[in-house]
């Protein structure tokens, strides 16, 4: 099933108006399945993004959007609500938005290890270095749609 199927699906059950958007379709991470079954059991309500590795015209999520979630497959697992956006310094984030992330022992200092590396390589990707000082991310914050729990 495609994203955009799965969405319209999904805006059937939750009686959306049927101009209702799907904002995006992605997976996270390094293990897309697994952080996909997080989102699915409400661990992981959090996400964060490289502000700095948007292109110009990119449009940063909305709050009120609705998005699919992918697994390492490219199928739809369930869609999401955003909650909450905000842009901050990588050294800004806390331990609250690390823990609602679900990923590792979910405390803070897991979060930068993971989130270090994790940058890091993004960065090299797009021909940019990462620096800890200086990078801006965007912090999400979502829950679970549909499936219904």
């Amino acid at each position: 099933m495609t994203p955009q199927s799965y969405f319209e699906q999904a805006k059937r059950a939750l009686h959306l108006p049927v101009e209702t958007k799907l904002q995006s379709a992605y997976q996270f991470g390094v293990d897309a399945t697994e952080l996909a079954q997080l989102v699915l059991t409400g661990t992981k309500t959090a996400t964060t993004s490289a502000y700095d590795l948007y292109e110009t015209n990119e449009p940063l999520p909305q709050v009120g959007a609705y998005d699919v979630i992918l697994d390492g497959q490219q199928n739809p697992v369930c869609v999401t609500k955003t909650d909450h956006v905000t842009i901050q310094p990588y050294l800004a984030v806390n331990a609250q938005h690390a823990f609602n992330e679900g990923e590792g022992d979910r405390s803070l200092s897991s979060w930068r290890r993971a989130h270090t590396t994790f940058f890091r390589q993004e960065y090299q990707t797009e021909g940019h270095q990462f620096n800890p000082q200086t990078a801006q991310m965007v912090l999400e914050q979502f829950h679970v749609v549909y499936p219904a729990k």
